[in-house]
């Protein structure tokens, strides 16, 4: 009897090789607090243990690339992480502003990526981030790099915002009751079907995931503490490291909403959604399939 021939859906897809991780955001960069004065506090800078396990993550495989495209001051934030790896004793640090679209797709920029062998997006405006980079040569070269090289591509706040997809890009920190308050775009496209956002707790960001899970219920909701962070492998595999929580919502089972009825700047409602609040040491497993890229 001739055997079935297994249909392409179900045949197992092959899991990325790289690691992301995903980083809420932190005030502390290591200084002494006469130091940090309110001017110069980056509130998107990744505290140190998180940073010592990128840099173990990488070891070496390569220097660090650090992209502060999405940073209002790039030569600033850039320059936060080559101190901060240098008392770390960690890989070497390169900074690249990239600042249009045609650096994205230059040979010059593809080069230090492939040379990398780890990448971080610093924080800032997530949509700078996506509009400057998004459907380039360099998002391209980072994606197969993390699908099949096993590249570490690491992001703090607007940075971690923009791996995912769907991704956050407008709506203030006690907006998101309100339908029509929440906008979302497509985000770099490293982790599917997944919502990420940054200083969850500490800015009251539950309600706003909520509003983007009642429209987009297949999604998982992941926010990310300050001084928190996740380290996803194989695409959806999640280890919670830091001093604060990871909060995931799940609403793929919600049993009613009503965002689809009411009017715009109207109050919606949404019943049954999951909430996970994990700590450092955690584990969780994304439902959501992990994607490759050519």
């Amino acid at each position: 009897m001739p055997s079935k021939k297994q249909h392409p859906s179900a045949q197992t897809c092959p899991l990325p090789t790289g690691k992301l991780l995903l980083i809420g955001g932190h005030e502390d960069k290591g200084k002494p607090a006469d130091e940090q004065t309110e001017s110069a506090q980056n509130v998107n800078f990744a505290p140190e243990a998180i940073l010592e396990r990128l840099a173990q993550e990488i070891g070496n495989r390569g220097p660090l690339l650090v992209i502060p495209t999405a940073s209002g001051l790039p030569e600033e934030s850039g320059q936060d992480y080559v101190e901060a790896f240098r008392k770390l004793s960690g890989p070497k640090v390169v900074v690249q502003n990239i600042a249009t679209r045609t650096e994205a797709n230059e040979e010059s920029t593809l080069a230090l990526v492939d040379k990398a062998g780890g990448i971080l997006f610093t924080g800032g405006d997530q949509l700078r981030l996506t509009t400057l980079l998004g459907g380039t040569a360099l998002q391209r070269r980072i994606q197969a790099r993390y699908a099949h090289e096993g590249l570490v591509v690491a992001g703090t706040s607007a940075g971690a915002t923009a791996m995912s997809t769907p991704m956050i890009y407008q709506g203030r920190d006690d907006a998101g009751f309100l339908k029509g308050e929440i906008h979302i775009t497509t985000g770099l496209e490293l982790l599917h079907d997944v919502a990420v956002d940054t200083h969850f707790i500490a800015r009251g960001r539950i309600v706003r995931m909520a509003q983007i899970l009642a429209t987009n219920p297949a999604c998982i909701g992941l926010g990310l503490e300050e001084d928190t962070a996740v380290l996803v492998t194989e695409g959806r595999e999640l280890e919670v490291l830091g001093s604060g929580l990871v909060v995931v919502m799940d609403a793929r089972n919600c049993s009613s909403t009503n965002i689809h009825e009411v009017a715009p700047g109207t109050p919606f409602t949404m019943r049954g959604v999951q909430l996970h609040l994990l700590a450092r040491g955690e584990r969780y497993s994304l439902p959501t399939a992990p994607r490759l890229y050519a």
